[in-house]
This record gives structure tokens, C-alpha cells and sequence, in this order.
């Protein structure tokens, strides 16, 4: 199977006890099954999180199958997602430069070795 490497950058806002929270919903086991069951469903075969300060960066690893307009949708249609969307979104805060109400912005790759 090939797979294609994507990246995003978000920023949390940038309050210590929020930044904690936040880590705390993401280690292995807390992030809630209907999220995760979802991010494979659509074809992400791997992602991970880095913190540095209050910038995060995701990677993720998707198959031929990805698409983030069906992504997108599926995470509409579905009320736990959403739920958990709007919880995450309260330590979440847009980078400077994303459109109104973007979270994640896709970087662009600039350098491989």
C-alpha cells in the first residue's frame, strides 16, 4: 500500500493549564474511540502530534483511499466527532495567517533529504 505524508500546523492557545489539558486528551488511551475509529475510516493510516511552546504539528500518514473533502464530511455527519471538535476547540486557536475558523493549516513541504 503507498501512502502519502501530509502535515498541518495549529496553535493552542497559549495558557500552561490549557496546554496540559490538552496533552492529557491526547495520550495514548484518552482520545475519545469514535474519534480514532474515524481517522482510520478515512484512510489515515498513521498521525502524530508534536508540541513545541503552543505550536503544534501533525503528521499524518494517509492511503489512496484520503480524501479531505470526504474527511471533512464524515466528520460532519458524525455528533461525537463534532462533540469533540468543539471540546478541543476551546485550547485550539488559529494561526495568524488561517482563514476564519481553520484549525489545522496543511504546511508545505520546503526540504527532503
Amino acid at each position: 500500500m503507498k501512502t502519502k505524508r501530509i502535515c498541518y500546523a495549529c496553535d493552542l492557545k497559549d495558557n500552561p493549564e490549557s496546554i496540559a489539558t490538552y496533552k492529557r486528551y491526547h495520550v495514548t488511551g484518552n482520545t475519545w474511540p469514535e474519534v480514532t475509529k474515524n481517522i482510520k475510516q478515512a484512510g489515515i493510516v498513521d498521525m502524530q502530534i508534536y508540541l513545541t511552546g503552543n505550536r503544534m504539528f501533525m503528521i499524518m500518514e494517509v492511503d489512496e483511499t484520503f480524501d479531505p473533502n470526504k474527511k471533512a464530511k464524515m466528520d460532519a455527519n458524525n455528533p461525537k466527532v463534532q462533540e469533540w471538535e468543539q471540546l478541543m476547540w476551546k485550547y485550539q486557536q488559529g494561526l495568524p495567517w488561517a482563514k476564519k475558523g481553520e484549525k489545522w493549516v496543511e504546511m508545505e513541504q520546503i526540504f527532503q533529504l
